[in-house]
């Protein structure tokens, strides 16, 4: 068995199809990059026929894009929500885990992201992508009571683009903890001061 070789997976029962379909294209993507990614790879992956993703999808282009849409729900859900935030010394916590077991939901992201370079139809895709984490940011930011503006946004999530595929590339989510440590660090200098009593 090759390495781009589609991992034996039992078929989705009814209902479940479509959800197997994205799932099965972030797996080909993140294993063969965006040129692996055809109806024959994500229905063998899915362990479907080639024809309930065009039924389901339409076209490529359609799959690519909700594919890219749920990957970035996943991740922001996991991660960057404001009640997983509530303060400055819980920002993040759990991150390097889920990097380390979504490694191939993100390096489908980074993939898509950087073929959007190249392919001037992802390049809206890949800019919605990265609006809505950098909102998801923001909104993390404020509710851990950080004060924000949109360059310390575009910063904070600068930094965590950074630190995920660093994660990717030497595998040490040790690494990444200390990186998030000096980062939680930083925005504590950020943190909104309460009020002196009054009294």
């Amino acid at each position: 068995m090759t390495d781009t070789a589609p991992i034996p997976r039992p078929s989705p029962r009814y209902g479940e199809g479509r959800q197997a379909l994205l799932e099965a294209a972030v797996r080909v993507v993140a294993r063969a990059g965006l040129r692996g990614l055809t109806y024959r790879a994500v229905a063998a992956e899915a362990g479907v026929t080639q024809g309930l993703v065009a039924h389901h999808f339409g076209s490529r282009e359609a799959l690519i894009h909700e594919a890219l849409l749920a990957a970035g729900a996943q991740s922001i859900g996991s991660t960057l929500t404001p009640e997983r935030n509530p303060d400055v010394a819980s920002f993040l916590t759990g991150f390097s885990s889920f990097v380390e077991e979504t490694e191939e939901l993100q390096a489908f992201q980074f993939e898509l992201v950087l073929e959007s370079r190249r392919r001037a139809a992802l390049r809206d895709d890949a800019r919605a992508l990265y609006d809505i984490y950098l909102e998801a940011t923001r909104a993390s930011l404020v509710s851990a009571g950080v004060e924000t503006s949109e360059t310390i946004t575009n910063l904070v999530f600068a930094a965590l683009d950074g630190i995920v595929i660093q994660q990717l590339v030497y595998g040490d989510p040790a690494r990444t903890e200390r990186t998030l440590s000096e980062l939680r660090r930083v925005l504590a200098q950020l943190a909104v001061q309460p009020p002196a009593d009054a009294g």
